[in-house]
């Protein structure tokens, strides 16, 4: 007999840049007045798109600093699965970094329900496939090929983006990962929430397996801080020399006579939205080539802005 107090939980991965915190939002309005929470993951320690999915009538962790299925922050993410079985939740949402490898889901689940006594009601892993992206993705990493191969719900973002010779190819490349998942397609993080009510393990392929994240497969990434306001073009040009360096680029900048935007990076387009006032400008960089990454963009700052900036791990 099931649980009433068991909390439903889903798992959503995606690569850089698919649209994991658009959709997260999306599925918050979706269930506005039940008890959710989510906790979020991500390499950037600046902890983004937490600032743009808080608040409060969610409770929510983040934890940053590497993927939550790497053994380096493995202990962090089990502890907050049993910090969140207590919170009398209705619905649970992992959103993992862009980078993560989610093979050992199950392994985790099991040394949740050993530390806390409490188990979950397990939905299934949702993976979003970015349609402009993906192709490119794949052939450069097996993190792309694992979250697909590893996932209940394969969700085709940026739909509006490509015509549908592209998205029939990219469905077959999906049934050649994953022959059984189930696929929706999406705008603008807008898809059918029917998923809610189904029992997507239904759709499981791959057996779990040891995960491909670990400390020596974790890439590099870098933190800028920059005091003041620049032009929208110099900005643009500073991030154009970077785009074949790195996987994804993204933050808060202040822009002269734009105000605050929030910039973000992905594959060779670059975005600016309208945002609420940040403390200061800063920028997360996730690097394709480990450390060389930091010349690169101190050069590309030197050439094209050159005001201080500050540079950290």
């Amino acid at each position: 007999m099931e649980d009433n107090n068991t909390a439903k939980l889903y798992v959503l991965t995606g690569f850089l840049g698919s649209g994991k915190t658009t959709v997260m939002l999306k599925i918050l309005e979706r269930l506005k007045g039940h008890r959710v929470g989510i906790i979020q993951n991500e390499f950037g320690k600046l902890g983004i798109d937490g600032t743009i999915l808080r608040n409060d009538d969610i409770q929510m962790v983040e934890i940053n600093r590497g993927s939550i299925f790497c053994s380096c922050l493995k202990l962090n993410f089990v502890q907050a699965l049993s910090e969140m079985a207590a919170q009398d939740l209705e619905y649970l949402f992992v959103e993992s970094s862009g980078l993560s490898d989610p093979s050992n889901i199950e392994e985790i689940l099991e040394a949740t329900k050993v530390m806390s006594g409490k188990e979950y009601d397990f939905k299934g892993v949702i993976c979003l496939v970015d349609a402009v992206n993906f192709a490119e993705q794949l052939e450069d990493l097996e993190t792309v090929y694992r979250q697909l191969k590893h996932c209940h719900l394969a969700v085709i973002t940026k739909k509006d983006l490509v015509n549908s010779q592209q998205i029939e190819h990219l469905i077959k490349k999906i049934r050649e990962i994953n022959p059984v998942c189930k696929i929706e397609t999406s705008i603008l993080g807008e898809l059918d929430f029917h998923f809610l009510e189904e029992d997507l393990l239904l759709y499981q392929w791959a057996e779990g397996e040891e995960t491909t994240n670990s400390e020596e497969t974790k890439p590099k990434t870098l933190f800028m801080d920059f005091d003041g306001e620049i032009e929208k073009q110099k900005l643009i040009s500073f991030l154009t020399n970077l785009i074949p360096d790195v996987y994804r680029i993204k933050g808060f900048f202040h822009l002269k006579g734009e105000g605050w935007n929030q910039v973000d990076v992905v594959g060779s387009k670059i975005d600016f939205k309208k945002s609420n006032i940040y403390e200061k400008s800063q920028l997360v960089f996730i690097s394709k080539i480990g450390p060389a990454i930091i010349r690169k963009i101190y050069s590309a700052w030197e050439e094209t802005v050159g005001s201080e900036m500050k540079l950290r791990n």
